[in-house]
């Protein structure tokens, strides 16, 4: 009989236990969706090509690369055999040769004031480097061979105060496999590009169980997966446009946006020079809007399409829209091979304190992000969602007044989580599954 009782008490004890626990949840997830109403302004600055190991390994309290040498990812070749050291990185006299095969510091060869070669982030390719979580084949299925392993030096990095001030994510992933062009049309869209009469030569071949066996922009069922640009203008003189993408329909949360009247605007560093066909740093496959039909040349659409000097006038005059997307352009934006990881991040920075020191600060939220990883060895294992993605783990810093201070956040987040968060934010419908299901940024907020 006593013990009866006492499993009695035990359940009941349980049940008040898991109802508590569950209130607490609910009135935190109330809070935070009346408190995200006083975000007045969202800036996404989206850098490029750097996981979250090659950028934030060394980041105390992250999943970082201790972990990463306690999971002892030796590197295999592409038929499973060990590499005895790192195969060597080509055309390049700065690395040495018998690198051993594990991570390794690219500070100690190449200062992250200068230029590396660029590493292999194509659709197909980052799956196969994944290698089914194994995170085994970085060196193998790149260009560059070894240098997918190399890591710099956290605290020496201009946007390392900024991490350690506010929130750092250390499990956000590239919402899609591969380069920057799928990952820019994904975070506005949470839609894949579609080419269903796709010259012939573009076209990727795969076997019965979706391995790549030739390269190529559009799989098989008429997907486009990898680099390509838009047959919408400004696109590079003499483009032969047989080869450019035609011209999308889905909806954009620009788009969305728009239909409710809500400010926003796509600042990228040389627009306006290559609208106007002078010499520019504009990376035509890095703004996604260019893309649709609703943003071509003398569409309403288009005024939403402005110079990184726009933006820069605005935080700094207190009228920024409510959503801004800000991209830096080749050579200022951290892609390996055409930028320094210094210098650009110099820039990221002053862009950040643009809006921190402006009129805006009070009520803005800043979300620094990159498109995805640029070939670099990430150990975490990305989740299966679907057969796009995620792809590689890469950083984001979530700063402002209503983000965490000192806080690195564990929650699993995507690229769509900004989809997300602007959605809850201001009322929009979800684009698609996988920014209805994103968090929305829930446990890097605090509002007081």
């Amino acid at each position: 009989m006593i013990v009866q009782r006492l499993f009695f008490i035990l359940l009941i004890s349980l049940v008040a236990s898991s109802c508590g626990t569950g209130k607490k949840a609910q009135r935190q997830e109330v809070a935070f969706d009346e408190g995200i109403h006083r975000i007045k302004h969202l800036v996404v600055i989206y850098m490029e090509n750097r996981s979250f190991d090659n950028l934030y390994g060394a980041f105390k309290g992250a999943n970082g690369i201790k972990n990463a040498r306690k999971g002892n990812f030796i590197q295999v070749d592409e038929k499973g055999t060990p590499y005895k050291y790192l195969p060597e990185i080509p055309r390049n006299n700065s690395f040495p040769a018998n690198l051993p095969n594990q991570l390794f510091n690219i500070d100690q060869y190449v200062t992250s004031d200068k230029r590396t070669p660029d590493v292999t982030h194509r659709f197909f390719h980052n799956q196969l480097q994944i290698n089914g979580g194994k995170m085994d084949k970085f060196a193998a299925y790149n260009e560059s061979k070894g240098l997918a392993m190399g890591y710099y030096t956290t605290q020496k990095l201009p946007l390392y105060p900024f991490a350690a001030k506010y929130t750092l994510c250390d499990n956000f992933f590239q919402s899609v496999f591969g380069g920057s062009y799928f990952n820019h049309v994904f975070l506005i869209s949470a839609a894949v590009p579609v080419w269903p009469d796709a010259p012939q030569s573009l076209i990727a071949k795969l076997d019965d169980n979706g391995r790549m066996i030739k390269d190529g922009i559009v799989t098989p069922d008429g997907y486009a997966v990898n680099h390509v640009l838009s047959r919408n203008k400004p696109y590079p003189a003499k483009s032969d446009t047989s080869g450019l993408l035609p011209s999308q329909t889905m909806p954009t949360i620009g788009d969305r946006l728009s239909e409710k009247n809500i400010s926003w605007a796509w600042y990228s560093e040389g627009w306006d020079d290559a609208v106007a066909g002078r010499k520019n740093n504009f990376a035509y496959n890095h703004e996604p809007f260019l893309y649709f039909t609703q943003y071509q040349e003398g569409t309403p659409g288009r005024e939403h399409m402005k110079d990184q000097n726009d933006f820069i006038k605005a935080a700094k005059e207190g009228t920024l829209p409510s959503v801004s997307f800000v991209k830096p352009g080749g050579g200022n934006d951290e892609h390996p091979g055409a930028s320094a990881v210094y210098s650009s991040e110099q820039l990221a920075v002053s862009l950040i304190n643009a809006v921190l020191e402006g009129p805006n600060a009070k009520d803005a939220l800043v979300v620094l992000t990159y498109d995805e990883f640029g070939g670099f060895f990430d150990h975490v294992p990305p989740p299966v969602i679907d057969r796009w993605g995620p792809g590689s783990r890469i950083p984001a810093i979530v700063i402002g007044p209503f983000a965490k201070k000192g806080y690195v956040d564990h929650t699993q987040y995507e690229t769509v989580s900004i989809l997300s968060f602007i959605e809850h934010r201001w009322g929009i419908k979800p684009l698609a599954e996988r920014d209805k299901n994103a968090s929305p940024f829930r446990n890097a907020l605090i509002f007081k």
